[in-house]
């Protein structure tokens, strides 16, 4: 299953996070990320993350839990939600 999951940094935590992150790398275990994005002149960006088990989404999001609010979102491919479409509108 993909994942979208949306970051935002906590008021006054970016030099703690930004400093977490430059140090580990914000390694994703448990789950294949497959693209991490931030957004230019902002304090927040997206992760796509692949996973069989969505624990490995929680159990990231709640490491980072102390600078980050998150919002996480199931995601379907278009090949995926094309036959979907067809099933309810054919």
């Amino acid at each position: 299953m993909l994942y979208i999951q949306h970051w935002k940094f906590k008021p006054g935590f970016h030099q703690k996070g930004a400093e977490k992150f430059l140090t580990t790398g914000a390694p994703y275990a448990g789950a294949e990320m497959l693209g991490r994005y931030h957004a230019p002149g902002s304090l927040e960006g997206w992760i796509l993350v692949k996973a069989e088990d969505p624990k490995a989404l929680y159990e990231h999001a709640a490491e980072w839990a102390e600078f980050l609010d998150w919002e996480t979102t199931p995601v379907f491919t278009d090949e995926e939600a094309g036959p979907i479409c067809a099933k309810i509108y054919s």
